[in-house]
């Protein structure tokens, strides 16, 4: 049993970069984090990459590969929304509580009940993975939202409040400000948890050849990502991941049924 194979080295890339995501995340530099997450889904994608390259599949790798995803795509992500969850808190009551309160010194039963909704993240992402292990259905594509698109989701809303020059987190009123509304996290946290093990099929961005006839669907979704990056920088993350799982749902109403 070959343990230390070149794809199996690059899973625990992955592994180490959810580690040092989950430090980043209780350091309060979730901005980090989400950069941590970004190189992590890179690796993701090439680790499976090269297995195929280099035929070099195995038992031990398609479970490392889920064991490390869901530290990095399932833990990370809920640790993420839980600090945005405790800025929105302090962000809602900064009239009666210091940040400090929210952000080292209040005992944890002492916070608002809603900021522990997060970690249904991390319990579904679970649940997905461990589905996806035995769902033979998921070899060319997947049924249900994949764990690094929901982890690049949530991770983009430090990097859409970051960008905001020179704000106070108060102060935020632009369209930035939603990411710091507790209604608004507490639905991603809820919405995101039951797409991660929807039966709803997604196309994957699996190539068997680069032509257009065949993978429409994959390029247009690939063009229109780009475009939602050069205009709206990180606030297009969610924006393509939203689209991703809309453009799904339309291309599986358009595909011919089959008739019984």
């Amino acid at each position: 049993m070959k343990l230390f194979s070149i794809p199996n080295l690059i899973t625990l890339g992955n592994l180490l970069c959810g580690c040092l995501a989950i430090v980043c995340a209780f350091d309060g530099q979730l901005v980090w984090s989400a950069y941590l997450v970004g190189i992590a889904a890179v690796l993701d994608f090439f680790d499976g990459f090269v297995a195929r390259l280099l035929n070099q599949h195995s038992p031990i790798g398609k479970e490392l590969d889920s064991l490390a995803d869901c530290v990095t795509f399932g833990v990370v992500p809920g640790i993420v929304l839980f600090k945005l969850l405790e800025l929105a808190a302090y962000v809602k009551y900064q009239s009666m509580l210091a940040y400090t309160d929210f952000a080292g010194g209040t005992p944890a039963f002492e916070k608002p009940w809603w900021v522990w909704m997060a970690f249904l993240i991390p319990l579904f992402s679970a649940l997905r993975l461990a589905k996806f292990n035995i769902d033979t259905r998921q070899s060319e594509s997947f049924v249900g939202v994949p764990t690094p698109a929901n982890s690049i989701l949530i991770c983009s809303f430090p990097l859409i409040l970051n960008a905001v020059p020179g704000a106070d987190l108060g102060a935020i009123t632009g369209y930035e400000a939603w990411f710091l509304n507790p209604i608004l996290l507490l639905v991603v946290a809820v919405v995101m948890s039951y797409l991660l093990i929807a039966e709803i099929p997604l196309f994957a961005l699996k190539f068997k050849s680069f032509g257009w006839k065949g993978n429409e669907i994959r390029w247009t979704f690939l063009i229109a990502a780009v475009l939602l990056l050069l205009l709206l920088q990180y606030a297009g993350l969610p924006l393509i991941i939203i689209l991703y799982v809309l453009m799904s749902v339309v291309n599986n109403f358009m595909k011919p049924k089959i008739s019984s």
